[in-house]
């Protein structure tokens, strides 16, 4: 009756909007007809993961089991998971999307998401399943202070999460309302109930599954759609090329950089946060608890590299793609969008595609593969984005449950039931708080917002977790007073930037006879100044802590490095 009652609610709770679809949509999406093909892909997929879902809630009877799947995930599942996890709405739907924009400009996302992975694997992997249990604060307070530490890395985790959810969401909201004829704060919505669904009842094991899936799903949608796309060129990367300089209103300044990055130091600031970002997300790192070993979690991140890697390449095929299938199709694109003199009408390239540029990957499907195909691939995108909310939402309510109420309020007290009882109740706070930022940040494009999330990730997260694993002489005062410094800087700059402070909260001035967004700030991405302010604040603040606490703490650095090392009293784990 349970498992009745279960699906019961679940349809319940759906019907409502899909009776609500309706042809009068706000925004950049224009009127279209509703596409059923799609919408049952989306609920056959719903339905699949529910399924899923149940069978992970029947086998989560443990914090371990929430949390980490109870570490029983394989290499090359978890491997696949991690790039289901962080192939996000943000690479699919945001990197075409600025690749059909600024045309070679786009690839420095893939790139600068790409290369982060190396250091994880080589660096950071088997330390962090060594030292930690269920999050990335096991690791960073492992021989300081539990109470500073942990609510220290729990806060810019939080921060991080809520960022990254934004680009999921905003994502989400616009696939649902270009697919179902919603309005969009009802899309979104959506996202937010499922996920909270996943999560709260799923796991880890849930969380894990459905990205697994939606990995396999989303490499072969994409590669059909990269090798449907060169067919039409004769499978010729440079005749692709030469008509997109021919359709892009720039021409052939697509193909060269400084249209997306205007200047170096946006440019070097943007590169440091996606390189050393990729190694503070908390939703990532938490993956790595999931396998048995160390061993099992260096081979995670080799398979994720290449999966990742593969994917990134057919990003950027998409978006050239996109360039000459979609710019010269009028049903695809507005024509009045281009001027008579063929240079862009200001902020028109965007509005001119219908749903703007984060839907450029599922304009192509459209255009390369008939109605089936956009079907197929509109699923496949609104498992994405579900994918990696469950595992932001999973990381984020972790770190309040395990993080803030185990380990800090009741010191250690607090028995599994509890805790995983806190974890579910903080899933739907989070739940509600992803649904509020997507509607706000409605706008924004969502690999912009991922930068955002990835500056303080490498601003906040990655100095504390590198200084504790690597230096000596790093103390609890140390860490705190550094990570706070790169929390606080990274966000406050963020703030000040024209993306936030000009794009989204208003404010503008007068250039040139016109009216335009701008920033307190011309730094677009904080990480060149945050992060090494984070450092520098961890070293001084460290050598000149002489307290006896800061002694011990130098101390167990040894014992520390013997466990990273070896495995030797890891949880499940042998030396090697």
């Amino acid at each position: 009756m349970r498992r009745y009652a279960t699906w019961g609610v679940l349809l319940a709770l759906l019907t409502p909007f899909m009776l609500m679809a309706a042809p009068a949509l706000s925004g950049a999406v224009e009127r279209q007809a509703i596409n059923y093909t799609a919408i049952y892909m989306f609920l056959i997929f719903v339905a699949g993961t529910m399924g899923i879902t149940y069978w992970a809630a029947k086998r989560t009877r443990s914090a371990k089991d929430f949390y980490t799947a109870g570490g029983g995930i394989t290499g090359f599942q978890n491997g696949l998971a991690i790039a289901g996890d962080f192939m996000s709405a943000a690479s699919f739907l945001g990197i075409s999307g600025l690749v059909f924009a600024s045309g070679y400009d786009g690839l420095i996302y893939s790139i600068g998401f790409l290369v982060g992975w190396p250091v994880i694997m080589f660096l950071i992997a088997e330390q962090i399943r060594n030292l930690g249990k269920f999050t990335f604060a096991d690791v960073s307070s492992y021989r300081f202070g539990q109470t500073e530490i942990r609510t220290m890395a729990a806060i810019s985790s939080l921060v991080v999460v809520a960022f990254y959810l934004i680009a999921q969401m905003v994502g989400a909201g616009k696939l649902i309302q270009l697919l179902f004829g919603l309005d969009y704060w009802i899309a979104v919505v959506i996202v937010g109930g499922l996920m909270m669904v996943y999560v709260i009842f799923g796991g880890m094991t849930a969380t894990t599954w459905v990205q697994i899936i939606k990995a396999v799903l989303l490499l072969s949608g994409a590669t059909f759609m990269a090798i449907a796309a060169l067919a039409t060129f004769g499978f010729s990367p440079e005749e692709m090329f030469r008509q997109a300089v021919e359709a892009h209103p720039k021409g052939a300044a697509i193909m060269s950089p400084g249209s997306l990055v205007t200047d170096p130091i946006n440019a070097i600031s943007l590169g440091l946060a996606l390189m050393f970002g990729t190694a503070g997300l908390p939703h990532i790192l938490m993956r790595f608890f999931t396998v048995p070993d160390a061993k099992e979690a260096r081979k995670s991140v080799f398979y994720a590299t290449g999966f990742i890697g593969y994917f990134y390449i057919l990003t950027f095929i998409i978006g050239f793609a996109a360039i000459v299938l979609l710019l010269q199709h009028p049903e695809f694109y507005k024509p009045e969008a281009i001027a008579a003199d063929g240079s862009i009408i200001k902020g028109q390239l965007i509005a001119g595609l219908n749903g703007g540029t984060n839907m450029v990957a599922i304009r192509l499907a459209e255009a390369v593969g008939g109605n089936l195909f956009l079907g197929f691939i509109s699923a496949v995108a609104f498992a994405t984005i579900l994918a990696v909310v469950s595992g932001l939402t999973l990381a984020g309510a972790s770190a309040i449950s395990h993080d803030l109420y185990a380990s800090v309020i009741a010191r250690g007290r607090s028995n599994e039931k509890t805790e995983i009882r806190v974890s579910k109740i903080a899933t739907f706070m989070l739940g509600l708080v992803a649904i509020g930022l997507g509607i706000a940040f409605e706008s924004q494009n969502v690999a912009f917002m991922v930068g955002l999330a990835f500056a303080i990730a490498a601003s906040a997260n990655f100095p504390v977790l590198a200084a504790s694993i690597f230096w000596s002489k790093m103390t609890t005062r140390g860490a705190l007073v550094g990570g706070f410094v790169g929390l606080i800087s990274a966000v406050v700059l963020t703030i000040l930037s024209k993306a936030v402070w000009g794009d989204v909260l208003g404010h503008t001035a007068m250039i040139d006879g016109k009216e335009v967004a701008v920033g307190l700030i011309s730094l677009n991405n904080p990480a060149i100044i945050s992060m090494p302010l984070a450092f520098a604040f961890i070293w001084i603040a460290s050598l000149t802590d002489s307290s006896e606490r800061a002694k011990r703490e130098r101390i167990a650095f040894e014992a520390q490095k013997v466990r990273c090392e070896t495995g030797i009293g890891a949880e499940g784990a042998t030396a090697h």
